[in-house]
């Protein structure tokens, strides 16, 4: 059985955390609290909003703020799936609900090329965070080749429909894209 109840008093604490100051550390600290004891329990995700794509990754609202001061979004992995390398233009956490995560992060060095940091393993439970003060570009990737994976995103932003960019860090073309979501409808948070 769904608990919506948890992600509900989730949607109530960041919004308030939002709501309280426009410190960008502030709410990253804040936030990666919250989202921590979110993650710490695997009881309350929708099963829609957990269903894998067998080519692609697919990103699912959760909770989409009617001011665009947040989203919340549920990102699903098939085994092997990853991202291209991108960017957010945002404030973002991530925090994996299920399974583990490999984070590559990226920077432009000083002609201008991207360069890759040591992946980072993200496991069951553990937040990370990015924004365009602190590192936005980067690559993540189920850990896995054999099972899926869920990590649970909080953007300052409605992530979905903010232009961003897309690198190929091969021949350093950078093209735009919209992200979207996979859903048709998002959850009834006010479900028993």
């Amino acid at each position: 059985m769904t608990r919506i109840a948890t992600l509900r008093r989730f949607v109530a604490d960041i919004t308030g955390l939002v709501e309280s100051t426009s410190d960008e550390a502030a709410i990253l600290a804040g936030g990666h609290v919250l989202l921590a004891d979110l993650v710490a329990t695997d009881d309350w995700l929708p099963e829609a909003y957990a269903q894998p794509h067998p080519k692609h990754y697919q990103q699912y609202l959760l909770y989409g703020d009617p001011l665009d001061r947040l989203s919340i979004v549920s990102f699903v992995w098939g085994p092997g799936q990853e991202t291209p390398v991108h960017d957010h233009r945002v404030w973002g956490l991530v925090g994996v609900l299920r399974g583990a995560e490999v984070a590559r992060n990226y920077r432009f060095d000083d002609q201008g090329a991207l360069v890759e940091a040591p992946p980072e393993r993200l496991e069951r439970g553990s937040v990370a965070a990015v924004s365009p003060a602190i590192g936005d570009i980067h690559r993540i990737s189920n850990a896995y080749d054999d099972r899926l994976s869920i990590s649970i995103h909080v953007y300052g932003g409605n992530i979905g429909s903010i232009r961003r960019s897309v690198f190929d860090v091969a021949n350093g073309k950078v093209r735009e894209f919209v992200s979207g979501y996979a859903n048709e409808s998002i959850p009834n948070l006010w479900a028993l």
